[in-house]
C-alpha cells in the first residue's frame, strides 16, 4: 500500500497574522495583557503552520513596554491623559 504524506492545513484556518496584529494593535492601544495573550496565539499557530513567529513576538514585546510605562505613569502621577 502506498503512503501519501499527510494533508496540508487549509489557508483559512492559518490565523497567525490575525492574532499578531490584533495583539500589536490592542497591546498598544488598550489593554497590554490582551495583547499578550494574542501574540502567544499568533506564535502558537505560526509555529503550527511553519511560519515566521516574529510578529507574535512584536506584539508581546511591544504589550509589555506598554504595560510598563503605563504602571510607571500611574506610579509617578505623571499620566498624559486626564
Amino acid at each position: 500500500m502506498a503512503q501519501y504524506p499527510p494533508a496540508a492545513a487549509s489557508a483559512g484556518s492559518d490565523r497567525s497574522t490575525l492574532w499578531g496584529v490584533l495583539g500589536i494593535v490592542v497591546g498598544l492601544l488598550c489593554c497590554g495583557i490582551l495583547g499578550i495573550v494574542f501574540g502567544a496565539l499568533s506564535i502558537r499557530d505560526a509555529n503550527r503552520f511553519r511560519k515566521s513567529p516574529v510578529l507574535g513576538w512584536v506584539a508581546i514585546v511591544l504589550s509589555v513596554l506598554n504595560i510598563i510605562a503605563n504602571a510607571s505613569f500611574w506610579a509617578t502621577g505623571t499620566y498624559p491623559i486626564g
